[in-house]
């Protein structure tokens, strides 16, 4: 009796979607409400969108033999010629730094630009910057979209500027400090670069120091190299020692860890004033600025990792000489004394010097930035 009635009730079903085909039926007695059109990107152009009215049409929405009406438009035609005259503009005049501040053109792809210009000429056309190495069709779309209508990125410098200096101090004490002297800890060296509140350096060496890292960090040999140190830096208002992140977690670090704590407390013992009464209303003469801050200011951070300065200071080495208002100026004995320290193979010997000039530079930057 139960297979009898299992299977007339399997008749009655078949009957009641009788006369429709494929794999989604719909009954004779009911409707289903009307599909909702949908859209998918087009891959040509990605800015066309393809109706797609539901799963029945999907296929021969796809496989539709039109090909999408911009997928044979030149670069030039997508563009006013006002628009291109501002993209080629940017793209024949802008410097590294410029370019970098570009939606994808950051790293090796402007410094491509700037090479490709430099052999072949100015950019003529929006079609000749498809030719540049790495940047195709789709990345020079969005490259011009974004010269166009720059994003506005409004940056919460005065959070910042509490998160890397410590000790904490009053915003107008460091506001009045006419020069800073800028110190780095390497492996083998110390560097320091003297800046004035005119963004002029005025002092920028190194000094090795041998005895770092040799046999059991002994404190009076330490103490005799970083005295050394000491003794060339000339008067500023404020020392400022950037300070390493060195994660914990890798015990392989260690001795390094105990080797840039052990300089950092004596350079902050031997320049601070002493016997200063602990309510007096006088700063700290000794700071600490974070170096992972300073490498987001230029740009240098690779996940949590720091790269190389050497090509940022290159640059303002450059700007100081063919630009009016360069970012910091630079003697001519300096510029002559480091045009050649901070090449590919060398850059491991100046790479204090590089951090050094970036973290002046950056503590100026950041605290004009955070008054404005």
């Amino acid at each position: 009796m139960l297979v009898a009635r299992r299977f007339l009730s399997s008749i009655a079903q078949r009957a009641h979607y009788a006369g429709r085909t494929g794999l989604f039926r719909r009954p004779q007695l009911a409707s289903l409400p009307e599909l909702e059109l949908r859209y998918l990107q087009c891959t040509c152009c990605w800015r066309s969108r393809v109706p797609v009215a539901g799963f029945d049409t999907l296929d021969t929405t796809l496989f539709s033999s039109e090909a999408c009406k911009e997928d044979n438009r030149p670069l030039d035609a997508c563009y006013t010629s006002e628009q291109k005259q501002t993209i080629l503009h940017l793209l024949n005049n802008a410097t590294l730094t410029e370019l970098a501040g570009v939606k994808l053109l950051r790293g090796r792809k402007s410094i491509s630009i700037i090479e490709y210009r430099t052999k072949n000429g100015p950019f003529t056309t929006l079609e000749s910057v498809v030719n540049v190495p790495r940047l195709k069709h789709k990345s020079a779309v969005t490259v011009f979209n974004s010269i166009l209508n720059p994003e506005k990125k409004e940056r919460k410098v005065r959070i910042q500027l509490a998160k890397f200096i410590r000790p904490e101090v009053d915003r107008s004490w460091l506001e009045d400090a006419n020069a800073v002297v800028s110190i780095v800890c390497g492996t083998n060296k110390i560097a320091w670069a003297h800046v004035d509140r005119g963004m002029n350096v005025l002092d920028w060496q190194q000094l090795d120091c041998p005895n770092f890292l040799r046999g059991t960090y002994m404190a009076s040999t330490y103490l005799n190299d970083v005295s050394a140190v000491v003794t060339l830096l000339p008067s500023a208002d404020f020392y400022i020692i950037e300070k390493t992140s060195i994660s914990v977690q890798n015990t392989a670090l260690f001795p390094i860890m105990a080797h840039m704590r052990s300089v950092e407390a004596m350079l902050f013992a031997l320049l601070e004033p002493r016997n200063t009464p602990l309510d007096s209303n006088i700063p700290p003469r000794v700071l600490n600025m974070m170096r992972s801050a300073v490498g987001r200011h230029f740009g240098l951070m690779v996940g949590e990792s720091r790269t190389s300065g050497a090509q940022t200071v290159q640059q303002l080495m450059t700007e100081s000489v063919t630009q009016k208002l360069p970012r910091i100026n630079f003697p001519s004995e300096l510029l002559m004394k480091y045009r050649n320290a901070f090449q590919i193979n060398c850059r491991r010997e100046g790479e204090e010097l590089c951090d050094a000039l970036l973290q002046a530079v950056a503590f100026y930057e950041l605290l004009s930035q955070s008054s404005s």
